[in-house]
């Protein structure tokens, strides 16, 4: 089989001056017998934790402190397993490539899954988040074919800073606690508007993006 067609790698992050060091650190001083794949492992296995978490929270919400300790096992995993194949030099292009990002899709659905089963969001507006999270991550995967371009970062965000968006998101459910307005269909959750405003936001983000990447590539004839 040929090789997948090299691309660039576009990660301009707000917290990548941080994560990029760190990460460095972490590959130089991780144990030979911790894998890339180990490493995707714990990733789930954080996405797991982040999905328990929310789900327990509907008994105390001193569970949200998990779903968050959750997120930062996914990172863990998830940013380092890259970095540390090609800190050892034993990239599998193809399939690092796919076992990566399919495994992203999942760790996405346990979280959003995860924060749908709370007592904080309705499970329709976390849908509504998951698809336009699911969306974007489509659109990148469709680019880095077409152009060559891997891009994980828009407008400065990227995954590391939706999971610290998150995390902090967290600390708000714990401390505010679960705060309801009255509209004239009822009562409604004001994490529901925060959350399905994000959702919503990606949508636009993905249509705009994916018009304006079909009329570049009309120009040039691709």
């Amino acid at each position: 089989m040929s090789e997948p067609k090299p691309h660039e790698r576009v990660n301009d992050i707000l917290l990548g001056p941080l994560e990029r060091p760190a990460l460095q650190w972490l590959a130089e001083h991780m144990p030979a017998r911790v894998t890339p794949d180990v490493l995707t492992g714990i990733g789930i296995v954080g996405s797991l934790i982040t999905f328990i978490g929310y789900w327990a929270s509907s008994s105390a919400a001193v569970f949200l402190w998990l779903a968050s300790l959750g997120l930062v096992v996914n990172w863990f995993g998830d940013s380092l397993d890259g970095t540390l194949a090609r800190y050892r030099n034993i990239e599998r292009p193809k399939f690092g490539f796919f076992i990566d990002h399919t495994m992203d899709s999942v760790s996405e659905t346990l979280i959003v899954f995860g924060l749908g089963l709370s007592p904080y969001v309705s499970f329709e507006v976390a849908a509504v988040a998951l698809i336009g999270y699911l969306l974007m991550s489509v659109l990148v995967y469709v680019r880095t074919y077409v152009t060559g371009e891997f891009r994980i970062s828009y407008g400065r965000l990227g995954p590391t800073e939706v999971r610290v968006i998150i995390i902090l998101f967290n600390a708000v459910l714990f401390f505010v606690g679960q705060r309801m307005v009255s509209l004239w269909f009822g009562e409604v959750s004001i994490y529901d508007f925060a959350i399905g405003g994000l959702g919503v936001a990606l949508i636009i983000l993905f249509l705009v993006s994916t018009t304006l990447e079909a009329r570049q590539l009309a120009k040039v004839g691709e």
